[in-house]
């Protein structure tokens, strides 16, 4: 299926089910949101990367306009949907500031392996541990997918790029896994400096080497 939909690119990557808040000053984007939400309709945010306009990005819902100030300027409450591509670039609307895309929705298998995501939280948890952070989902673990935890596992902009990009939650599983076992030795490697630099001045009870 192939539909137009208003662009509002920013320099970010959005999950599907990701809850985003944003302050709307432009004016191009002050029309599309205002438009957006009288008409209960969604807008996308492909992602820039680089100074370049991505062909991937999410559908995006208007869940609230929280603030809207005397020059127009607004605090929306948004959340992220189904993934898109983008066919075309529409710079120019009539009567519109903003610019769109005909963007198709790649097909998205969302079920994955439990046992496998149990392993990934684990991870996850490891790594906030390392990093002293925590992280309150607001919903059980069991019920987490790859996208509630891949914007919490220190991937770059790039890394969540070519995530967003995969169609399969097994895919995007390995995704994750590969990342931990990249990144969590780091820490561990860390951990052990740590000790011995801690060590350095102690009394030591080592066993001599013995000389054959």
């Amino acid at each position: 299926m192939t539909n137009f939909i208003p662009i509002f690119p920013l320099q970010v990557v959005v999950f599907p089910g990701e809850h985003l808040n944003l302050h709307i000053f432009e004016p191009r984007y002050k029309q599309l949101i205002a438009e957006c939400f009288e008409q209960e309709k969604p807008f996308g945010i492909p992602a820039v990367i680089g100074n370049e306009l991505k062909d991937y990005g999410a559908l995006i819902y208007i869940k609230e306009i929280t603030t809207t100030y005397t020059n127009g300027e607004m605090d929306i409450k948004t959340k992220g949907d189904k993934v898109f591509r983008i066919l075309e670039v529409i710079k120019s609307i009539p009567d519109k500031l903003y610019s769109g895309a005909i963007v198709n929705y790649p097909y998205n298998e969302l079920s994955g392996d439990q046992q496998v995501m149990k392993m990934l939280v684990a991870k996850m948890r490891e790594l906030h541990a390392n990093l002293q952070v925590k992280k309150d989902f607001h919903k059980e673990d069991g019920e987490l997918t790859s996208y509630d935890i891949a914007h919490h596992s220190g991937l770059s902009l790039q890394q969540e790029y070519e995530f967003l990009q995969l169609t399969m939650e097994r895919q995007r599983q390995e995704y994750l896994k590969r990342h931990f076992e990249a990144t969590l030795p780091a820490f561990e490697e860390m951990k052990q400096l740590k000790d011995r630099i801690q060590m350095n001045g102690h009394f030591k009870n080592l066993s001599g080497f013995d000389l054959k």
